[in-house]
Formats: C-alpha cells, sequence, structure tokens
C-alpha cells in the first residue's frame, strides 16, 4: 500500500500539539527538572505505529528495522532502538484513544453495528497460552470457535468509524449495542445476532431503529420497502473488517503484552479512520424508493 509518512506525521503532530498542552495541564508538579533529550517526540512514535498499518508489511519488527531505521532514518534523528521503543508503546494507548475519538465520523441517521473475532493464539495452544490469560475467553464466530476477544464497531453510510469496543471473545454481540449507540438515532442494521425484542425497544425509544434479518421458524413482518433495501446493504460493515484484517493487519497471533495489542489495534483504527477512501453505500436508490 502507497503511503506518505510525511503527510501522517504532519497529521498527527498537529494533534499532539494539543494533546501535550492538555496532559501537562492535568499533572501534578513534581519539582523535577531533569528531560532526558536523547527520547523521541510522541508525534513520531504515534507516527510510526500508525504508518505500519498502512506499509504492508506483516511484522512490526521488521517494518521498524527495514523500513523505519533504514529507509525513513533521517526523518528520526533521536530514532530508539527496537527493544526501547517496545517497552514505551504502552504509553501510546491514551494518545490513541484520543485520536481515534477525535476522528469520529458524521452522524448522518444511517449506522451499521456487528463484531469480530480477535484470536490471540492458534485454538491448538489454548492450553499453554499466558499471555492474555484472564483476559481473552474462547468465542465462536460463524467462521468457527477461536480464543481472543472481540471487536465491536459502528460506522455510518460513508464508512465512517462512530463507535468501537473491545470485549472478551465470549461476550454476547448484544450486551455492548447500548454503549456504542449513546448518542446516535436514525436507522442501524445489523445481523441476526442481534435479535432481541428488549433491545429494539429500548433504541426505539431514544431515537434509533435497529433493523435485523429473522431466524427459521420466526414469524415474518411488513417492513417498507426503504428499510428492506437499507438492510440488504449490511455488507458494508463486513468490507470494512476485511480492509482492518486483511490490508491493516488488525490481528495476528504474536502479543507478547496485552497493553501493546491493544495499541496495535487503536492504531489500526486510526489508520482506517485516517483514510480517505473508504467503501461506502450509495443511497440514491433507496432515496428515490
Amino acid at each position: 500500500m502507497r503511503y506518505d509518512i510525511t503527510s501522517v506525521y504532519y497529521f498527527i503532530d498537529n494533534f499532539c500539539q494539543i494533546y501535550e498542552e492538555w496532559e501537562h495541564s492535568r499533572l501534578l508538579p513534581t519539582g523535577r527538572k531533569r528531560f532526558r533529550s536523547g527520547e523521541m517526540q510522541l508525534s513520531e512514535m504515534l507516527t510510526i505505529v500508525v504508518s505500519y498499518h498502512f506499509s504492508g508489511y506483516k511484522c512490526f519488527k521488521y517494518f521498524y528495522q527495514y523500513e523505519i531505521a533504514q529507509r525513513h532514518r533521517q526523518a528520526f534523528p533521536k530514532l530508539l532502538s527496537y527493544s526501547r521503543f517496545i517497552q514505551k508503546m504502552p504509553s501510546l494507548f491514551l494518545p490513541l484513544h484520543l485520536l481515534l475519538h477525535m476522528l469520529t465520523g458524521e452522524e448522518t441517521g444511517m449506522y451499521f453495528i456487528d463484531s469480530t473475532s480477535i484470536p490471540v493464539c492458534h485454538n491448538r495452544r489454548i492450553y499453554r497460552h499466558k499471555t492474555f490469560k484472564g483476559l481473552a475467553e474462547r468465542g465462536k464466530t460463524s467462521m468457527g470457535w477461536f480464543f481472543g476477544l472481540k471487536l465491536h464497531i459502528v460506522i455510518n453510510n460513508k464508512g465512517q468509524l462512530m463507535a468501537a469496543k473491545i470485549t472478551r471473545g465470549n461476550v454476547n454481540d448484544r450486551n455492548p449495542v447500548e454503549e456504542l449507540t449513546a448518542s446516535l438515532s436514525g436507522l442501524m442494521a445489523a445481523d441476526k445476532g442481534y435479535l432481541s425484542k428488549d433491545l429494539f425497544q429500548r433504541l426505539y425509544k431514544k431515537g434509533l431503529k435497529m433493523l435485523t434479518g429473522i431466524r427459521k421458524g420466526m414469524k415474518n413482518s411488513l417492513m417498507p420497502l426503504y428499510e428492506k433495501l437499507f438492510l440488504r446493504k449490511r455488507f458494508l460493515v463486513e468490507t470494512v473488517f476485511d480492509t482492518l484484517k486483511n490490508t491493516l493487519n488488525l490481528s495476528h497471533t504474536r502479543h507478547r503484552s496485552p497493553t501493546n495489542a491493544c495499541v496495535n489495534i487503536l492504531a489500526a483504527l486510526v489508520a482506517y479512520a485516517y483514510k480517505t477512501n473508504k467503501s461506502a453505500l450509495n443511497t440514491k436508490p433507496l432515496i428515490q424508493n
């Protein structure tokens, strides 16, 4: 994938100027005046973790050692060693979280919700896996069983991220729906896993109508043609997951730290939100009908 690391840095550096000013105003004074001049800037570190998801590399270590330390070495005069950079990655969790919140999409009144699995190890290694012990759980999707986490997202009809949440692999898809859609209103399409009469009524009272398919044996009900056509466009959220997993390296099974795994997921979401050519829904056929 082609990407311009300079433009990524320019965007992130503007954010970091605001973030660092806010951070300093929130910290209590310590009286210490010693500063290490050899440390990289926050904007440089964020640029590296976000650019990794645009690079096409499947291993962050190779990306850091060959793409950053060799090809872009002049752009990072105070580049840390790979091991030191990994040690400092947990400090990027909060800035990435705020950056993703800043990149929240537009409220258009048409949304899609779904979840995807994030395995943390192969199923054969579940019993001896230790990194995510107590955090990851077994879950089941249409593709089978997995051991890991779940990523729940809400997008609008333009493919923009509206909300995201990471849960254990065994969490029901309906549990985080109200939290993810707290500020949304309009129509929202979901798959059959979100079927719930109580959940539908609670969302409908807040102004959000959730559309889902029906299971075998369930009584059918009439639906306006506009809503029926909108529900058929639910594949848009699957396209987003495909981009996140196959292009932006959302997940892999080589993490050695749960915090760094979350940093990797947040960086992938930020990279997607930063993209300009997102998959979008053509709403003209819906309006005409």
